[in-house]
């Protein structure tokens, strides 16, 4: 067997492809040893049929006392016993039949008839973000004119959150997801986003309403503090990441203008534009990790009962043995099988409220804006390298 690789965290070589080291590590094989920060020998998955396969076998577990430090960083050390089983409500760091329960109660509000009930809510939020963004006039910050307050706010109405809240909200989720935040520094960001959402529960159980929060109260019998906790992992998951997609992906397309104009002169191709995005940035660059619960053998590999593994959706999205032409940006070749949302039954909950979103949003904001245009140099836009969700810290736009 070769020598365990460390968690690769090589520079991208553009804003929109992963680290050439992923593309070696999957021609050298879908699964590879690698030795993780607190020196546990595990594995690091690249194929897209291998990281299907892990992220769908029941014998793999999410829990997070079977996993281990992938990196060494200060923000591990602050999340190390915070976010554990011991929280009620961390459905996705449990496995069945404990986390189905929590995605039997979750699943009926984020059906696609559910989230096309938001569309018209969704297309005004968008619409008024748009307003303000003309008014103030070029240039501008696309990420804090319209890719972050589109879904924060989305985020708000689906769980009756004030939308003043917000600010404080973002900032502390942003704290946690940066890697060069210090302990203290997370902690404290920590409690205040867990300690955001008791009172909103309370509050909805004496007041309720037509939010999430509300209906899971009526038609369930889940906790205050369950609620609590799925509401903070519904906010923190659903508004960073698709803003990320909504600032990341209109880089792209203005990096690539053959492909806005035809997502412009044929609105019908935007579902497939959305999937092709999602495909091409596949903004989530860490994980998600898994561990073995008994020996299981992968594309010939085994895998001993304990040994964790990584897996790499970039790599897995990029793999020419599904995708053709994957290096590629076109947004009307199939994109189908992805695993942006990653896979199997702790595959992303809100990933068709976050379709809806960016179905809406990219097309708006085209339609508003057809001559919009970077502002700045490609090379000046800074790159969220330092994130557990890649993006770009800012994209400053003018028309």
């Amino acid at each position: 067997m070769e020598p365990p690789i460390a968690f690769p965290r090589d520079a991208r070589p553009g804003p929109f492809d992963p680290p050439e080291i992923l593309r070696a590590l999957r021609e050298r094989a879908p699964l590879v040893p690698m030795r993780f920060a607190d020196g546990h020998l595990g594995w690091f998955v690249t194929g897209h049929s291998a990281v299907r396969a892990v992220l769908s076998d029941p014998r793999f577990s999410a829990r997070p006392e079977r996993h281990h430090l992938v990196v060494d960083l200060p923000m591990a050390k602050a999340f190390a016993g915070r976010l554990t089983l011991s929280v009620s409500g961390m459905f996705h760091l449990q496995d069945p039949p404990e986390h189905t329960r929590y995605r039997r109660a979750l699943a009926a509000e984020f059906t696609v008839q559910r989230m096309r009930r938001l569309e018209p809510e969704i297309t005004e939020i968008a619409r008024t973000c748009l307003d303000a963004m003309a008014a103030t006039g070029p240039p501008a910050d696309l990420v804090e004119a319209f890719a972050f307050p589109v879904p924060s706010l989305v985020m708000c109405e689906l769980l009756g959150i004030a939308h003043e809240d917000r600010e404080d909200f973002r900032r502390a989720v942003a704290t946690m997801s940066r890697w060069s935040s210090g302990v203290e520094e997370t902690r404290d960001a920590l409690d205040t986003v867990l300690g955001f959402f008791p009172p909103l529960v309370r509050h909805r159980r004496r007041d309720p309403g037509d939010d999430l929060l509300s209906r899971l109260m009526r038609d369930g019998d889940l906790t205050d503090d369950e609620l609590a906790t799925i509401g903070y992992i519904l906010f923190a998951g659903g508004f960073e990441t698709t803003a990320n997609m909504l600032a990341l992906g209109t880089f792209a397309l203005l990096e690539h203008p053959e492909q806005r104009e035809r997502l412009r002169r044929d609105p019908e191709l935007v579902n497939n534009a959305v999937e092709e995005l999602l495909r091409y940035l596949t903004i989530g660059h860490i994980g998600p990790q898994r561990a073995a619960t008994e020996d299981v053998e992968i594309e010939g590999v085994l895998i001993r009962k304990g040994q964790a593994v990584m897996v790499s959706l970039p790599a897995a999205n990029r793999d020419p043995e599904h995708f053709r032409d994957p290096d590629e940006f076109d947004i009307g070749k199939p994109a189908g099988g992805h695993v942006a949302f990653g896979h199997g039954v702790h595959g992303c909950l809100g990933q068709q409220l976050a379709r809806v979103v960016m179905r809406i949003s990219y097309p708006a904001l085209l339609d508003r804006f057809p001559d919009l245009r970077l502002a700045v140099p490609r090379d000046e836009v800074p790159a969220k390298e330092d994130t557990m969700a890649y993006g770009v810290h800012s994209l400053p736009v003018e028309w």
